[in-house]
């Protein structure tokens, strides 16, 4: 499977990052088919020289079935050559777990709950109950500890 993905460049400290047409099967900084561009993220955003790209070439690749990683298909986004990838959609990440989407459902239900329960009390008005008044108790006084036979 043929990959769209930066390899790694440059120092220690100071990366530098090549955009290629891998295997996906090939190390991140190995072997690659062809060279598309390169990303420089020391410079800063507003400079032209931050991010090149070879666009003829990105959307031959493209059309052979290469496919970007996320970082890569930002930038292509960006370049208007390929769709931004939507942030729910992110392979690495997916979607919650389980519990959490119960939570999520749990969190969303109490909302939408109180929207239904005004239509009803004005439907049907329900008499309110009478406040019930706790048992009253018998306080008793310490008795004196009787004295203990040896």
């Amino acid at each position: 499977m043929l990959k769209i993905r930066l390899s790694r460049g440059g120092t220690k400290k100071r990366p530098f990052y090549q955009i290629v047409v891998a295997d996906s099967r090939n190390p991140r900084d190995g072997k690659f088919i062809e060279k598309l561009g390169y990303f420089n993220p020391l410079l800063p955003k507003s400079k032209p020289e931050r991010l090149s790209l070879e666009s003829e070439r990105i959307t031959h690749w493209i059309k052979m079935g290469a496919k970007p990683t996320l970082r890569v298909a930002k930038f292509l986004g960006a370049a208007n050559l390929a769709p931004v990838p939507e942030k729910r959609n992110n392979p690495i990440k997916g979607l919650p777990k389980k519990k959490a989407q119960e939570r999520l459902k749990a969190a969303q239900a109490p909302k939408e709950a109180p929207a239904a329960a005004p239509a009803t009390e004005a439907a049907a008005p329900a008499a309110e109950p009478a406040p019930v008044e706790a048992p009253k108790t018998e306080e008793k006084a310490p008795e004196a500890e009787a004295p203990k036979a040896n």
